[in-house]
């Protein structure tokens, strides 16, 4: 979603004339995208803006904003804990980037743009396929009422509001004929997608329409709340051949009264029921999840117990991370918190544990032959190509830069810790 909402803000701005540059140093506009779903997401923030302090020193009249999540949560805060930016705009106003800027080129101190609106014009906002680009993010929603006990993110993006569908099948129609292949459709829980339309669409009528189109190679999604994890949905990678076989549901705890303490609104048995459904349907989808460990009051027995969960699921990979408080939410104010330590522990078995299994899962692969949409140049060598299989799986193999944007048949030779190994047939 951050990546989507950075393209937005970059796209708005390229109309004004700017050109993105990789310099720092020779930016006259930088502008940080923020995270606050944890706290090491702030951390960093922090560290990153107090780098760019620097760029205020002298001659240099760089302009510095803030967008995003964290800048929605302190608004106006920010600058007295970073006095050297220029403006702050939080998650509903994306479209008055360019605005902003004009603002602060007119020399105008400590600009905030945190109101929430009743629509946010940003949904509408889409961004025109560059030449070459293989993928593209299409947002077909934001924010969420799920109030999970945790989690900021329906304090900092507000409530559900969905993207009329007509819209959202135009975006797709553009891009296509711009020759993007592979579309991710986002939302902060695409499950309950049509919730707040007068149309009757929900999320697994959508991709029928999308699959309609007849000109999308790939379909993939995120991110999916199990609760709102239909049959319907389930169907949906039987009945549509541009769908990926690949899922991400998190799960977050394997104990059900961790998960009846988040606010999950789902059980342990209803998680696991739900993907032996999606498995009978789709037999080598590939399945990944978040956990979070060292929640308020996870016992030692309570925290077995997701271990218990990972091991027989077997993700593909998980997300993990361990618990923060978050400011406003109902977990900040629990009492019976988990020292560091013991959350440090935890987090490197459960981390060690997966990793494992990821490995067990990619060697699996040896010998299988994928479609693999290739991407772009091998970070580890220019002589290869790299790009990812159905089940977003990375896969490297030799060959000519000339394929990129295409699909290939690739025989998987060998199954390492994060990637494959392969031969394209």
């Amino acid at each position: 979603m951050n990546v989507n909402d950075s393209e937005k803000a970059a796209s708005l701005l390229e109309k004004e004339g700017y050109v993105q540059t990789s310099e720092v140093e020779k930016a006259d506009l930088i502008i940080v995208n923020t995270c606050s779903v944890r706290d090491k997401a702030e951390q960093k923030v922090h560290s990153l803006l107090g780098r760019l302090r620097r760029l205020k020193n002298g001659e240099n009249t760089a302009i510095i904003g803030v967008m995003g999540c964290l800048a929605q949560q302190w608004g106006k805060g920010f600058f007295k804990r970073c006095p050297h930016i220029n403006f702050v705009c939080g998650t509903h106003n994306i479209h008055r980037i360019p605005s902003l800027v004009k603002e602060a080129q007119l020399r105008k101190k400590y600009i905030e743009a945190v109101n929430f609106n009743g629509h946010v014009p940003s949904l509408d906002l889409c961004v025109p396929a560059s030449k070459g680009k293989i993928s593209s993010y299409v947002t077909i929603m934001q924010g969420c009422n799920n109030f999970c006990s945790y989690c900021i993110v329906p304090y900092v993006r507000g409530r559900e509001e969905s993207r009329p569908s007509g819209d959202i099948i135009r975006e797709v129609q553009r891009l296509t004929e711009k020759g993007v292949q592979e579309i991710i459709l986002l939302g902060q829980n695409v499950n309950s997608y049509g919730q707040t339309l007068e149309e009757e669409t929900g999320f697994p009528e959508l991709l029928g329409k999308i699959r309609d189109l007849h000109s999308v190679n790939r379909i993939r999604f995120t991110t999916s709340h199990p609760k709102d994890f239909s049959d319907d949905l389930i169907n949906s990678f039987a009945e549509i051949d541009e769908l990926c076989e690949h899922i991400h549901l998190p799960v977050q705890s394997g104990c059900n009264e961790v998960l009846e303490k988040m606010r999950r609104r789902y059980t342990v048995e209803e998680y696991l029921a739900k993907v032996e459904r999606l498995r009978s349907i789709c037999p080598d989808i590939s399945i990944t999840s978040d956990v979070i460990v060292g929640f308020p009051g996870e016992e030692e027995k309570y925290f077995q117990k997701t271990i218990d969960l990972v091991k027989k699921v077997r993700f593909d990979n998980i997300f993990s991370f361990k618990y923060s408080d978050r400011p406003g939410v109902a977990s900040q104010r629990f009492s019976d918190k988990i020292p560091e330590d013991m959350k440090n522990k935890r987090l490197a078995l459960l981390q060690d544990i997966q990793a494992k299994l990821t490995l067990e899962k990619n060697r699996a692969q040896e010998g299988k032959t994928e479609q693999v949409l290739v991407e772009g140049t091998s970070k580890g060598s220019d002589a290869d190509i790299m790009g990812r299989t159905r089940g977003n799986r990375i896969v490297n193999f030799k060959g000519s830069s000339r394929l990129i944007g295409k699909t290939v048949q690739v025989k998987i030779l060998r199954g390492y810790a994060h990637s494959l190994r392969g031969e394209m047939i």
